[in-house]
């Protein structure tokens, strides 16, 4: 049986798993009610007291938190600790004006180098392991989250971030790197560039690659172990709740185990905000259990899975979650990016000379997904103003580059040949099935 990082958390009985879980509930209820304005404010609305939480059962009676809560508290206000305390900070993209900002303190960024030890472990990965991380380094937690893990376990990581492909791959000739991470359409990208530079590889020596960030499909993961002749497993994580390493994938490639003792899961009805029974497929709910700096209470992931309580291969007890199917809202995984359509529609306003109907078109021709926005030109403009029609392309073009950090194709159509809806208009065609 393949190593486990930490076997008497990882290898708990189900029994010790509650009764963990149960006091830590306990103490962040008590925490949050005490030093986050925000949650007691919500406590007290409802009429709930630290003390009503005597049972695992009787966190359905705590409120959600949303992305929309952490935005009205920007920056600072989920904090449980003085701005003092606070040793780093990160954050997503602002998706519709504000963004989702995260707090560490030492025992934090030790907790999330914790949790990735964990998981490169279970991706087969130890010291004598040399690991590029292509995940961005920055406000963006993927990068320093693979980057943590590595440096408890002890291997050599090579912090090379994103982009720069054939130095990517030069650094992993000249450096033997064993092991990778990656987004999957990145990594297939890789594996094409390296195949133009003459590089075959599978002959890289990989052993392990480590891949999340966005949506993909069992056939993505069979081409990429295909590409690089090396077994990919899912890491799966939020700004909000640490970063990566809230759940990965064992060897078994079975879903990925959450640490049961960081995090308290479920399921609920994404329309009833009910609890859904074992098994069932609906949101991902997640509440943190041992953090100090920004304690979240059962934040609503919008993430569609199931959880699997059944004993794994592996040997390790944590229940695992299926990959990720889709999302109970309407924000779209491109190259790792977020992307809301309302960003979109928030830098098509900026322009002139163009009607209020557009349609956000993602495919995947090759390997990496591409957007197309189409959109509405106005009458005049359509049929007398082509010069014209190339600069407001252009500038709708940066627009929206502005907006998400990602370059679209902007194709401006005859006025009145997009679509029309009585009910909700179609906004978004993802093409790219990832089901």
């Amino acid at each position: 049986m393949a190593t486990i990082w930490n076997k008497d958390a990882e290898g708990m009985s189900r029994e010790d798993i509650e009764e963990l879980q149960l006091k830590s509930l306990q103490t962040t209820v008590k925490n949050t009610y005490e030093n986050v304005p925000h949650y007691n404010k919500k406590f007290n609305e409802i009429g709930l007291y630290p003390e009503d939480i005597q049972y695992l059962k009787d966190i359905e009676k705590l409120p959600f938190t949303t992305k929309e809560d952490l935005r009205e508290t920007f920056p600072y206000g989920m904090f449980a600790v003085s701005p003092n305390n606070i040793i780093e900070i990160h954050s997503s993209s602002g998706t519709t004006g504000k963004p989702v900002v995260s707090g560490y303190t030492r025992s934090d960024i030790d907790s999330w180098g914790e949790l990735m030890a964990r998981g490169l472990t279970m991706m087969g990965m130890d010291e004598d392991d040399i690991l590029q991380n292509t995940h961005g380094y920055g406000l963006f937690t993927g990068g320093f989250g693979v980057h943590y893990g590595a440096h408890k376990i002890g291997l050599t990581i090579i912090p090379i971030s994103t982009g720069q492909t054939r130095r990517q791959i030069e650094i992993m000739e000249d450096f033997k790197a064993t092991a990778l991470i990656f987004t999957p359409s990145y990594g297939l990208y890789i594996a094409e560039v390296a195949k133009e530079e003459g590089v075959n590889p599978k002959k890289l020596g990989l052993k392990a690659i480590g891949f999340g960030a966005e949506m993909w499909t069992e056939e993505m993961r069979k081409k990429i172990e295909k590409s690089f002749n090396a077994p990919a497993y899912n890491i799966y994580g939020l700004t909000e709740l640490m970063g990566p390493g809230v759940a990965v994938e064992c060897s078994q490639q079975k879903g990925l185990h959450i640490s049961e003792d960081y995090f308290f899961p479920e399921i609920i009805d994404p329309k009833t905000q009910k609890t859904l029974d074992e098994g069932k497929k609906g949101e991902l709910v997640l509440t943190s259990l041992k953090r100090e700096g920004m304690p979240i209470i059962r934040f609503r992931t919008k993430d569609i899975t199931s959880l699997d309580y059944d004993k794994c291969g592996c040997g390790r007890t944590f229940v695992r979650m299926k990959r990720i199917t889709g999302r109970s809202d309407d924000m779209l995984k491109v190259k790792g990016v977020a992307v809301f359509p309302s960003q979109i529609e928030k830098a098509l306003l900026k322009a002139n000379d163009i009607e209020p109907h557009y349609q956000i078109i993602v495919t995947r021709p090759n390997i990496m997904d591409e957007i197309e926005v189409k959109v509405e030109a106005t009458e005049h403009l359509f049929f007398d103003e082509v010069k014209e029609m190339i600069n407001i392309k252009n500038k709708i073009g940066d627009y929206i580059e502005n907006e998400i950090g990602l370059r679209v194709k902007v194709t401006l159509v005859e006025p009145k040949s997009l679509p029309r809806s009585e009910g909700k208009a179609i906004r978004v065609i993802d093409k790219r099935n990832l089901h």
